[in-house]
């Protein structure tokens, strides 16, 4: 679910995500999840959910689930808020909410966002998603789910972080979505879709997949400002030493990377490319999984002056089993805005 930027090319975005960050306002280090009991209805539809589930935290993932298994049925006209898809919808937000994804500006309110979700649901009226590793830190939410769309008669699927600011009654202030726009394309119009950012990357047949180092210990709050300085200094070994033996999975990745040599590789390849700028965003701590935001902008030389300062982020996901998870949208690094504009058309067309 998100909101588009420009008529038909917004609203293919629209529906394939449902953003803008804050400073870091990660809990202490350690927060446990909250008993079982808490959200129920929410525990039984996901499959995991850790963090301080408040009520508000509960209200919203509620509605977010709400959204995903109602039918479009009808698809709505053009900015028709009544239609009840449009309406579970809108339930998320704020009235003044502001929703976010990488490669353009915010999209602020009801009236911005409802007529951008009923171009969506013209287009792929049967976007569906189910709730994957969820974490709950009280006013700040990161909901992990698997999307999957049809698009010119394709299914498409893809795994999407929706990072949430809420009020206190659960509906978002702040949105901010996560996931590869590349694969839209990739799968459905491959003669159109530029090199992906990351072809060829992979493990090598028969190296070593063992790991050398210890366990891996939760990230904590406080190797925020030490994993912001690599991710902006580019220092691969830093990334890759506090992650040692960790499986990396990524955009434009078939499998997870194992061997040091591959995630290398991949770690290259993006800083090759992007040239970031980041912040600390929200960070969300669970019993065995943390997610950790970072947001800014990006630039990519190699599209010369229309790469300058896109926005962009990434999430990382620390996960129980030395599981490395990265979210980000490759799509703004290897495509102008014209190209994408083209390509989102593209698929609006029979």
């Amino acid at each position: 679910m998100s909101t588009g930027r420009r008529g038909l090319v917004g609203a293919v975005v629209a529906v394939l995500v449902a953003g803008v960050a804050t400073s870091a306002a990660a809990l202490p280090d350690g927060a446990e999840s909250a008993p079982l009991g808490n959200c129920p209805e929410v525990r039984a539809k996901v499959e995991r959910l850790e963090g301080q589930v408040t009520p508000n935290a509960c209200a919203f993932m509620k509605r977010q689930i709400a959204f995903g298994e109602i039918p479009t049925g009808t698809p709505p006209t053009i900015g028709d808020p009544n239609h009840p898809r449009v309406k579970a919808y809108l339930d998320i937000f704020d009235a003044d909410a502001t929703l976010w994804e990488a490669g353009a500006n915010p999209q602020r309110g009801h009236d911005v966002i409802g007529t951008s979700i009923t171009r969506s649901l013209q287009l792929a009226p049967d976007l569906r998603y189910r709730g994957t590793d969820v974490v709950a830190n009280g006013s700040t939410m990161m909901f992990g789910q698997w999307n999957e769309v049809t698009m010119k008669g394709r299914t498409v699927a893809y795994p999407q972080i929706a990072r949430n600011v809420l009020g206190d009654d659960g509906k978002t202030l702040q949105a901010r979505r996560y996931y590869d726009r590349y694969v839209l394309f990739r799968d459905t119009v491959p003669e159109l879709a530029p090199k992906g950012l990351f072809e060829g990357i992979a493990d090598s047949a028969g190296a070593s997949t063992r790991s050398g180092g210890p366990a891996h210990e939760r990230f904590r709050a406080g190797e925020i400002p030490a994993r912001l300085a690599a991710w902006n200094g580019e220092d691969v070994d830093a990334l890759l030493t506090r992650m040692k033996g960790a499986r990396l999975a990524g955009p434009g990745l078939a499998a997870p990377l194992r061997t040091e040599a591959g995630k290398r590789a991949y770690l290259q390849r993006f800083f090759d490319t992007a040239d970031v700028r980041l912040k600390a965003g929200q960070a969300a701590f669970g019993r065995t999984t943390t997610y950790v935001e970072w947001h800014g902008t990006v630039t990519c030389p190699g599209l010369g002056e229309k790469g300058k300062d896109i926005p962009f982020g990434i999430v990382e996901r620390f996960g129980p089993g030395g599981e490395w998870e990265l979210y980000f949208d490759t799509l703004p690094l290897v495509a102008d805005h014209a190209k994408i504009d083209a390509l989102f058309l593209s698929l609006a067309q029979p």
